[in-house]
């Protein structure tokens, strides 16, 4: 049977599952071996080692137990636990680097993968300022935004399309500078023949489909995946009837909003308005 390699930077439950296979082969044991060691099935260690299931609190102290290795395994659960990443969030980013066409939306923000680094970093230390998250989190989740932008530049590239509310291009993150370079990046993207970005005006109103980020994956072999999130979940979307609906919404909020060129020129105007303002 093939094993499937894992990359510990997508995201915690990968990170765990590295560790754990990287382990049980030091040793050479079986997953059945382990599994009977800390009282849980073979598919439950296969799971965990492909990332596709988090452990609990329990588990990680008894892996700790049979591997000798002080609190390792707790320690990782443990830095887990405290990141934000919404469940669904790590499957779908393996899913992500696969695809062939990403369509993106999002909320009164610039597309994540369409951020600069600059504004990314403003964007994330804001909530440590608050104190909702640690400066940790923050760190994590740029260094894991710019490795995803790094791999949309990799061949094969995909196609991206990206309509952007206008909202996010007036909501001035990270100062005017900041807002300027972000602004003068879209722009370039927006000439770029792989991009078709597009602006969403207000004055579409309640014709905006959405009311939260959605993204759609179209894979190589033309299936969709879609995710989208809440104020407080994530939900990674399979299911044909609802990627039906969210692919004819996405439809309606690309006839809604600018065409390309209109959208270059509503981008220059904003950021003129930042650099004069």
């Amino acid at each position: 049977m093939n094993k499937r390699e894992l990359d510990p930077h997508i995201g915690p439950a990968a990170k765990f599952g590295v560790l754990l296979r990287t382990s049980r082969e030091q040793r050479g044991w079986t997953q059945g071996h382990l599994a009977d060691l800390v009282g849980c099935t073979s598919s439950y260690i296969s799971a965990l080692e492909n990332g596709r299931r988090k452990p609990s609190r329990q588990l990680a102290t008894e892996l700790d137990r049979a591997f000798g290795l002080g609190e390792q395994f707790l320690r990782e659960w443990g830095s887990a636990s405290r990141r934000s990443s919404f469940e669904g969030f790590d499957e779908y980013l393996r899913s992500e680097s696969k695809a062939v066409v990403l369509r993106l939306f999002e909320i009164n923000i610039i597309p994540s993968l369409l951020q600069t680094p600059e504004y990314a970093r403003a964007y994330q230390d804001a909530p440590v300022r608050r104190g909702a998250a640690t400066q940790q989190q923050a760190d994590e989740r740029v260094e894991r935004l710019l490795r995803r932008q790094q791999a949309l530049a990799q061949a094969p590239e995909p196609h991206v399309q990206a309509v952007i509310d206008e909202g996010a291009l007036r909501r001035p993150i990270g100062g005017r500078d900041v807002m300027v370079a972000q602004l003068k990046y879209l722009e370039a993207l927006a000439a770029h023949p792989r991009f078709l970005v597009q602006v969403c005006p207000v004055s579409a109103g309640e014709d905006r489909p959405f009311g939260h980020p959605i993204t759609l994956l179209t894979m190589a072999n033309r299936s969709i995946v879609g995710y989208g999130e809440t104020e407080r979940r994530g939900f990674l979307e399979r299911d044909p009837k609802t990627l039906a609906v969210w692919t004819g919404e996405y439809d309606h909020l690309q006839a809604e909003a600018l065409p390309r060129a209109a959208t270059q020129g509503f981008i220059r105007d904003v950021r003129k308005g930042f650099e004069h303002g």
